[in-house]
């Protein structure tokens, strides 16, 4: 096992907090360097958002099955060759030539991100005593929000000082530094688990899900009513009809349906899917906005992004505190309601360039991220037994990835529908005609469309919070409450 040596802990700290630092500081930079990424590769719309959605199609797909290999293989031996792949795939994006070219590097460096992540946890909790592994998961979270935080500035520094493809390249050194020391310092699990992979599982959902991105991607060019659309929809309806089944049946499933058992744990994982298709849509709906019908630089826009990181720095440890005080489900939908209210404010975005129109709103939806996050995150995962806290954990985390990647598709399927995709490639692409004052005004209006949507998912997480709220008054009112308490379905 990883020993607990005073002298290494904080050197397993290190590397696994880098890992966390590295992948969020990445899929920052790259929302912001999609502009001049398209510009430089003549990327229409659809396949520019295609960079962002193919990294977290594969590191949703691959995050289950990751966290088993760590049992099977070691955690070592999966963080390392995790982290090698993301490392090698992120210097094939630098390297990319074509828009397919970067899209199959990109879907290497999510399933890379999905193999390290995954074994990270584990990591820690070999590494830390239970004292002190709070403190340290606390630090591992804090360098995910720091990647947040530096991603849009350092990125847009670098795009506008040395092309798109930097953003990509600066990121390798700090791979191979990662990869190198934690050869050196991380010792291999001594037990590994005698275990099967569920490959059928892995392909019928992997597969169904593409067919659904696929859909909300080009449905609007093809028609919704075309053969390929509804072609596709049937495939991914049949491949996930196959998945449910195989994953009853199989003795390994990948993903643990016995957990939808438990009410709280099914009406957190909902909240949980509204909550992330909402907020992650802000940061692309705010890019095209700002450089696409603004004309910002990627530094400029960078710097407008920062107060959506900053403020949760300091609310999210005062969240903890208030969620143990007054309950989790009142932190959600206190949270839920100011970033819903924070996202309509943002569709009141003009032609004008207002600067407080724009940081007012993202200072209020990371304050209120920081108060109700973790509790969401508390609030899904007590909710079922501690003998399956970590299939718990990854279906968790699977949602949370899944929806981003929805919450990004979606994004195109607005501007598809309110102003054609073609104005929003003609505007970022920076060409300019004498159609560029119409098109700014479809892509604002666009913008604005999508904001009031995006708010609709806050609002149906506030929902699904009251129902949360009331199942837990309802146990508070009878008997005590137990977090694992299971429902059981025909």
């Amino acid at each position: 096992m990883i020993t607990r040596k005073k002298s290494g802990k904080w050197s397993v700290l290190f590397i696994v907090t880098l890992v966390s630092f590295i992948t969020n500081l990445d899929a920052t930079i790259v929302v912001n360097g999609l502009p001049p990424l398209m510009e430089d590769l003549h990327l229409s719309l659809e396949l520019g958002m295609w960079t962002l959605t193919s990294f977290y199609i594969t590191s949703t797909v691959f995050l289950l099955p990751s966290g088993r290999w760590s049992d099977m293989f070691g955690t070592k031996r999966i963080f390392l060759w995790g982290f090698a792949l993301f490392t090698i795939a992120t210097a094939l994006c630098g390297m990319a030539g074509s828009g397919t070219v970067l899209i199959l590097a990109r879907l290497l460096q999510g399933a890379g991100a999905a193999m390290a992540m995954a074994a990270s946890t584990p990591i820690l909790m070999r590494t830390f005593p239970p004292q002190e592994l709070g403190r340290a998961l606390g630090i591992n979270n804090i360098a995910w929000v720091t990647g947040s935080l530096l991603g849009p500035v350092v990125g847009g520094a670098l795009i506008g000082g040395f092309g798109w493809r930097s953003m990509f390249y600066v990121i390798v050194p700090l791979g191979i530094l990662g990869l190198i020391a934690g050869f050196f310092i991380l010792r291999e699990s001594a037990e590994l688990q005698k275990a099967r992979t569920d490959w059928p599982g892995l392909l019928t959902y992997g597969t169904g899900l593409t067919a659904f991105l696929i859909v909300l991607s080009e449905a609007q060019t093809w028609g919704w009513a075309s053969s390929i659309t509804l072609g596709l929809l049937a495939l991914g309806i049949l491949l996930w009809t196959a998945f449910v089944f195989i994953e009853k049946k199989v003795r390994h499933p990948l993903f643990d349906l016995g957990l939808l058992g438990y009410r709280d744990y099914t009406i957190g994982l909902g909240i949980t899917a509204s909550y992330c298709i909402g907020y992650f849509a802000v940061s692309i709906l705010l890019i095209l906005y700002l450089q696409g019908a603004q004309h910002l630089s990627p530094l400029e826009a960078g710097l407008m992004l920062i107060p959506l990181s900053v403020p949760q720095l300091f609310t999210a440890p005062l969240g903890g505190k208030l969620a143990d005080r007054f309950g989790p489900a009142r932190m959600i939908l206190l949270g839920s309601f100011l970033i819903g209210l924070a996202i309509l404010l943002l569709g009141q975005l003009g032609p004008e360039m207002s600067g407080t129109a724009v940081i007012i709103p993202l200072l209020i939806i990371s304050a209120a991220t920081g108060l109700s996050w973790p509790s969401l995150a508390k609030a899904v995962l007590s909710a079922a037994p501690p003998n399956q806290a970590g299939p718990a954990s990854g279906v968790f985390w699977t949602v949370y990835n899944m929806c981003r990647a929805i919450s990004q598709a979606l994004v195109l399927v607005i501007i598809q529908w309110v102003a054609k995709s073609d104005v929003a490639s003609h505007l970022l692409s920076g060409a300019q005609n004498h159609d560029t004052s119409s098109s700014r005004d479809a892509l604002i209006h666009a913008t604005n469309v999508g904001f009031r949507l995006f708010a609709a998912f806050l609002a149906l997480a506030i929902l699904l919070g009251l129902f949360l709220l009331g199942t837990q008054r309802k146990r508070q009112g009878t008997r005590p409450i137990k977090n694992s308490e299971k429902i059981e379905f025909e």
